[in-house]
Order: structure tokens, then sequence, then C-alpha cells
């Protein structure tokens, strides 16, 4: 699904790359906000790197057989004038767009104010189509003084002013203290009294929810939410939906094959061939188990955004950031320069990284978990060497 090529790169090597179908700009960063330039410079050079945090090994991405490209943005603005470069090498696109109001609060620091982000938000909906743009309020974070009234209300000033101009909103619950322990230190640490949501209050919300949406019609959905809401009209969202480029990109009829069957239709056989009976299973395996995305290959970086969101799990710190940003430069072959990663470091089994909890298998390993604690990683391992 996922080809591997040989290329040249800008120095004259011959490497072997990763060549994806789709991209995702990216989990890790806000591309089209601050590195919009370096991706179209990167698209035209034909391929990117992309540091593995773990061992800070290069990964070549090639986007010779990209199909489509998902970009998660706050601010995308710097992006638009250069979609075109996209349109005329046939590569299909769509955003996920966070539009929050903490604006009072100062959670987005560096975010414009939500009045302009909603101006942004219409003027990319009308350039590339309502279906192409989806709102996310992402995440709801309740305080003291942020109740789930409260923002109810936050979430219907922006939905007021967006219906015509997206299809669906995302949301998640922001559960911060049983996965994120660095993020819930940030918070204790600027004075932020963050209140975890319960059973109690995701209904309460989502039942408001689910009446404010009578006047907007918007599909809902949750993002990496174990909670069933489904008798409030709500469903488990795929950010990287094979269904939605199904839909929204019908014309191309060898990717919609590929988004059912993993592979593209045979177009050189001498005799008809007729299409798998089973649709495969193209989940991506390196999200959650409860993430419904496709697969997809990341090029963003971890430590790179310099929206400095207090619920931010992507960065460590901002000096880390800084430290990341002070090699930047839109020639380079990727976001950061390698020699200034705030990477993994390995003390034993101590692993420090910002990263979402996840598994794996390795040749030494049945299986590796990743628990945070703090900015530590506890290793829990099955070795199989003993087993």
């Amino acid at each position: 699904m996922n080809d591997k090529i040989k290329i040249v790169t800008d120095s004259g090597e011959y490497v072997e790359a990763l060549a994806p179908i789709i991209i995702s700009a990216s989990r890790s960063t806000d591309i089209p906000a601050f590195y919009a330039k370096w991706f179209i410079n990167r698209l035209k050079a034909g391929y990117c790197v992309w540091y593995n945090p773990f061992n800070q090994q290069p990964m070549y991405v090639v986007f010779k057989n990209t199909k489509a490209v998902v970009f998660w943005s706050k601010n995308p603005k710097l992006l638009i004038p250069y979609l075109h470069e996209l349109d005329e090498r046939g590569i299909h696109y769509y955003f996920q767009f966070t539009l929050n109001d903490y604006d009072t609060e100062q959670f987005e620091p560096n975010v414009q104010s939500v009045e302009k982000r909603i101006e942004i938000f219409k003027e990319l909906s009308e350039k590339i189509g309502k279906e192409k743009v989806i709102w996310r309020f992402d995440p709801l974070v309740m305080t003291k003084k942020i109740g789930v009234n409260e923002l109810l209300r936050k979430v219907e000033n922006i939905g007021n002013q967006l219906k015509g101009h997206s299809e669906k909103l995302v949301f998640s619950f922001a559960d911060i203290g049983n996965i994120y322990k660095k993020v819930e230190n940030n918070l204790k640490r600027l004075n932020i009294n963050y209140q975890e949501f319960t059973p109690q209050t995701m209904n309460e919300f989502a039942k408001g929810l689910c009446k404010l949406n009578r006047n907007w019609d918007f599909s809902l959905a949750t993002c990496a939410e174990e909670m069933n809401l489904e008798q409030y009209g709500i469903e488990h969202n795929r950010c990287i939906d094979g269904e939605l480029m199904k839909r929204i990109f019908a014309k191309d009829e060898d990717f919609v094959y590929y988004l059912s069957y993993g592979k593209f239709p045979e177009r050189n056989s001498l005799f008809p061939v007729e299409p798998p009976k089973k649709e495969a299973n193209l989940k991506d395996k390196g999200q959650r188990k409860i993430c419904g995305c496709m697969i997809s290959k990341d090029i963003g970086m971890y430590n790179t955004c310099s929206h400095f969101c207090v619920y931010c799990y992507a960065n460590t710190s901002k000096e880390a950031v800084k430290n990341n940003l002070s090699s930047y430069k839109i020639e380079n072959e990727s976001i950061t320069n390698k020699n200034n990663l705030r990477y993994v470091t390995r003390s034993g089994f101590n692993l420090r990284m910002p990263l979402l909890c996840q598994s794996f298998e390795t040749k030494k390993f049945k299986q590796w978990e990743y628990i945070r604690c703090k900015t530590v990683f506890r290793r829990k391992a099955n070795n199989a060497n003993a087993a």
C-alpha cells in the first residue's frame, strides 16, 4: 500500500523512499500555518525527510504516488495561495480546521482571534468547497470557570457563523490527567484548574449540541472517544476518512478503487479483472485502537508548533520549539535539523518523548507499551526470548 522506491536527493545521493498514497500534514504540527512554503518547496522537489522520533533515523517520503493530502490546521491562510500546486499535480486534499474559542482564556496564545479565524474558514470553504473543510472544536476543555453551558455557548457562536460553510463538526473531550501527564503539569503550572469530563457531563454536552445542530444540520462526530453518543446523532469519526474521500473525490476512479481495496486496479490486462470480493482493512495500525483513521504517512515533527496551546501534547516546551526553529529554512529537506531534535534517549529502558501512547513489535520484544508519566515513558514488555 505504501511502496518504497529509489530517489535522488537534493545532494545527489541515491536513497530508498516511502511512497505513500495519502499524506497527513500533520497531527504533530501546524504545517499550513507555519510551514506552508516549505511544504510547497518539498512538493516541487518531489520528496521530504521525516525523522523517526525514537531513533532519529531519516525516512525519505516521496510524493510520486501521493493521491491525497489531509491538512490539519488552526490557520491555513498562508497555504491557500499555493493550493493550485496540488491541483496541477492531480493531488486531492481536504482540511481538518480546528476552530476553538478560547480567546478569553488565552489557551491558544498565538492563534488569531476567533473572528479572524472564522473569516479564514469561510474563505477556504468558498474556495475549495464546504465538503472539504471539516470544523473541529477540539479539544473541549472544562475548568472551574468553563462548564458545559459555557462550552455550548462558545460552540453555538462559531456554529451559527459557519452554517453553510462546512458539512461536519468533530470534537473531543479533553482527557488530560488519564493520558497526558505532561499537559496536566503544564496546566497546573499555569494555574489552570481544569476538570475532567465524566459520563454525565459528556452526555450533557452531547444533548445540548444535538439541540444546537437542529439549526446547522452538520454531521456530528467525536475523535478517538470511547463514549457512545449515537442517541444524539453523534458518530465516531475517521479523520483520515476513506469513505469521505470516496464521496468528494468520486471522479478519480482509480483512487476510489484504492480506498476500497488497498491497491490500484489493473489496467494492462488483456481480460477484464474482477475487483476483490472483500474490501481491504486499511485502518492505520500506528494509531490508537479507538482511532478510525485509515493508513497514511504523517510528515510533521514534534516540538515545532508555535501556537503554544496550553493543552498541547506535541510540544515538550517552548524552549524545545525555539531550539528546533533556530535551524528552520524553507529550503531544508525536513522541517527541523536532525541535530536540533529533542529526541528519545535510551537509559536502560526509559524513553523521553512527547508522543501518544502506542504499542508495536520488535525482534526482541513481543510488545512494547509506552505509558506517559511526566515526560518519561515506562516500558512494559513481554520478552519474546523468555517466552
